[in-house]
């Protein structure tokens, strides 16, 4: 499985906290009952890796990434957790290496058109974009298609439900992700049944 195959599979994938391990698998479930086939499990707690394993294991079907991968820690967590991608917000020199010796397939960030041109350099042909409405929005993104048209990317940051089909009717997109699909006070009051609404809202999304 490749980068390509799993964004292609998922037109939305949420960018998910997870403070307790507790809430990993009823919420794996939850979206993934909601139609959201693809998992973004940042790395920025403590339980996020073992989360991965948990949410893995209870939605087998489910490709379950981590996200916030900036250095070779990150980068052995993801590895060790099974995770079936990963996602940094940026790219070093460093990571690069890393990204290019694992076959897990690897999706890097970028916030500007010469961001976009670096990695584009480097073999990536999928790209995070982000934040996407603070860096242009889907009006950069569009710009961006020309000279690079090879390229296709998966915008976050200031995304809403509403301006979601702005960014997937571009051709250069293929997915658009963010925590704006999993509020964490819902995850808190562990209302699956909303966020598994949520996730049917997101996942109609064309």
């Amino acid at each position: 499985m490749n980068i390509e195959a799993i964004l292609s599979s998922a037109p939305v994938v949420p960018v998910v906290v997870i403070d307790n391990l507790d809430d990993a698998a009823p919420l794996a479930k939850a979206l993934y009952a909601g139609g959201l086939r693809a998992l973004e499990i940042t790395l920025r707690t403590p339980v996020a890796a073992e989360a991965v394993k948990l949410m893995k294991q209870a939605v087998p079907e489910a490709f379950v990434g981590t996200g916030t991968v900036v250095d070779k820690a990150t980068f052995d967590a993801s590895v060790e957790a099974g995770a079936d991608f990963m996602v940094s917000p940026g790219v070093t020199d460093e990571l690069i290496a890393l990204a290019k010796s694992t076959d897990i397939p690897f999706l890097p960030g970028a916030a500007t058109p010469s961001e976009v041109m670096r990695l584009a350099s480097h073999g990536f042909k999928f790209l995070k974009f982000f934040p996407a409405e603070a860096a242009g929005g889907a009006p950069m993104l569009k710009s961006i298609g020309g000279p690079i048209p090879h390229v296709k990317f998966c915008p976050t940051g200031g995304i809403t439900l509403e301006s979601a089909p702005k960014y997937l009717s571009l051709s250069n997109v293929v997915c658009v992700g963010g925590t704006w699909m999993v509020d964490k006070q819902l995850i808190a009051n562990k209302d699956w049944q909303a966020i598994e609404a949520l996730a049917k809202q997101a996942s109609q999304i064309k």
